[in-house]
């Protein structure tokens, strides 16, 4: 187990941030936390650390949300993003964290910059589109797959369908779920569930529900639009920092 003092100061708040995510105060939180906790450790440990902390988040998250999802996108989603699991498995020899960063982070504040900018008073609801659905979720599942940061671009594809807050955050629940359960067998199969890895996980795990139920209630009581403004912000700002931090570790 890791026992300095120094990684939990930053591994506490990293967790609560995620699950505060998971609960549905925007993806954009949970991007911080691998490379929060990656100022200590290195990213595929902190990637491991946290896989079973955010399993114990998704059975809170599911008990909470377990009657607010869209089945229509999870049908489309749920296979692109075991997909991109897959194909996180089969590079994860060649992708290094600085690709990941630069690839979410240049996702990111694209599609926040396009909600910004787009001069229309009404943003109609989008219907479903299977390429388009299929696409982001395989990258969903690819960039959960290395740091645990799928949730930008899952939101690619849902938010533009104007689901209610709680359909938009328990969809998402529901498709990470099913995903971060996958993910169990490529991290074993890659070695990462040693014995330290696993107590330090054990250690933090207590904040999962607490983090969790700190966030269903808040956003039981944000109304619609500005729940929707929060989380394309909270997603521009942290693509800022993507993009920074992954271009400056290439070069």
């Amino acid at each position: 187990m890791i026992q300095d003092p120094a990684f939990y100061a930053l591994a506490i708040p990293a967790v609560i941030l995620f699950g505060l995510s998971k609960s549905g105060l925007g993806a954009a939180l949970a991007i911080a936390s691998v490379p929060l906790m990656s100022l200590h450790v290195s990213p595929l440990q902190a990637a491991a650390i946290m896989l079973p902390i955010i399993i114990a988040m998704d059975a809170t998250a599911v008990a909470s949300y377990r009657r607010d999802f869209d089945a229509t996108t999870l049908k489309i989603a749920l296979p692109a993003g075991v997909v991109g699991v897959g194909i996180g498995w089969l590079t994860a020899a060649y992708v290094n964290d600085a690709h990941v960063r630069l690839i979410i982070g240049v996702i990111a504040v694209s599609f926040s910059l396009d909600y910004w900018l787009r001069k229309r008073s009404v943003r109609e609801a989008k219907p479903h589109n299977v390429a388009k659905g299929g696409f982001w979720s395989t990258v969903a599942g690819f960039t959960s797959f290395v740091s645990h940061s799928g949730g930008v671009p899952l939101q690619m594809y849902t938010l533009p369908l104007r689901f209610s807050p709680r359909v938009l955050v328990g969809t998402s629940v529901m498709f990470f779920a099913v995903i971060n359960a996958v993910k169990l067998v490529p991290y074993f199969a890659l070695g990462q569930f040693d014995r330290a890895n696993l107590l330090t996980a054990l250690v933090l795990a207590p904040l999962a529900p607490l983090s969790i139920w700190a966030g269903v209630w808040l956003v039981k009581r944000i109304p619609m639009e500005p729940f929707y403004k929060l989380t394309y912000a909270c997603v521009l700002i942290v693509g800022v920092k993507l993009m920074w931090d992954g271009i400056t570790a290439l070069m």
